[in-house]
């Protein structure tokens, strides 16, 4: 069986023609057109990826996009009409992983389903077997690219797809300074193009998750005018 998206919208066109695009690409759609039932369907299915839109009846997208941070660990798309940079930056700061502004190409649509389920999920590995090369431990911190996990210690923190990837790409390499247009590219999985603030999120939304004092980071380190690095000097 395909894996299995859901799609929220309340425009009935949008949902039709995006499943008919996906269901070509072989995965199975769950339909709904208000956000509450959206929920309930995520509750009661397995679901490995949400598109949902921001104006809908019941619930709306960005609160289901909070609440589906509570419940599920899956990559969340936003769909939506509205884009300004506010509102593309409280979907993102809310948990999305992506956010596309309608109109769009539905080619587009399904490519980035595609990178996103790509990079999420682990693919072709033995269910019985986790080497070292599953895990990268970085001073306190523990990244299982098995299970898609993240821990602090031994407690384990809960981060968003997007979130998951940019901890990767530092952790794989602790100490090097990544720019934001190469974390950008890695994540997204498509070219920058412009001044782009959704990796200043992102990173402000882990910091708030890993670092003691998110004010005076000491894990996940700016180097102005440059970029990040994960910094491997800390100790335990």
């Amino acid at each position: 069986m395909g894996k299995r998206i859901l799609i929220a919208d309340d425009e009935k066109e949008i949902v039709e023609i995006l499943k008919l695009y996906l269901e070509n690409e072989g995965y199975e759609i769950v339909e709904t057109y208000d956000g509450i039932d959206a929920l309930e369907k995520l509750q009661t299915n397995e679901v490995d990826l949400a598109v949902v839109d921001i104006m809908m009846p019941g619930m709306d997208g960005f609160n289901l996009t909070k609440r589906i941070r509570e419940i599920k660990n899956i990559p969340v798309i936003i769909l939506s009409a509205r884009s300004e940079d506010k509102d593309k930056i409280l979907g993102l700061g809310l948990g999305a992983d992506d956010y596309i502004i309608k109109p769009f190409n539905p080619l587009e649509v399904v490519a980035r389903v595609n990178a996103q389920l790509r990079r999420f999920y682990t693919l072709n590995r033995d269910p019985e077997k986790e080497t070292q090369e599953d895990k990268l431990c970085v001073g306190p911190f523990t990244l299982n690219k098995r299970s898609c996990t993240f821990y602090k210690d031994e407690t384990e923190i809960q981060l968003t797809s997007t979130e998951y990837k940019i901890l990767m790409m530092l952790m794989e390499e602790p100490g090097r300074v990544f720019t934001k247009v190469q974390i950008y590219e890695n994540v997204r999985g498509d070219y920058f193009d412009g001044d782009d603030n959704t990796i200043m999120v992102h990173i402000s939304k882990i910091r708030e998750k890993i670092e003691d004092e998110p004010g005076a980071p000491k894990y996940l380190k700016t180097i102005r005018g440059i970029g990040y690095r994960f910094d491997k000097r800390v100790s335990r």
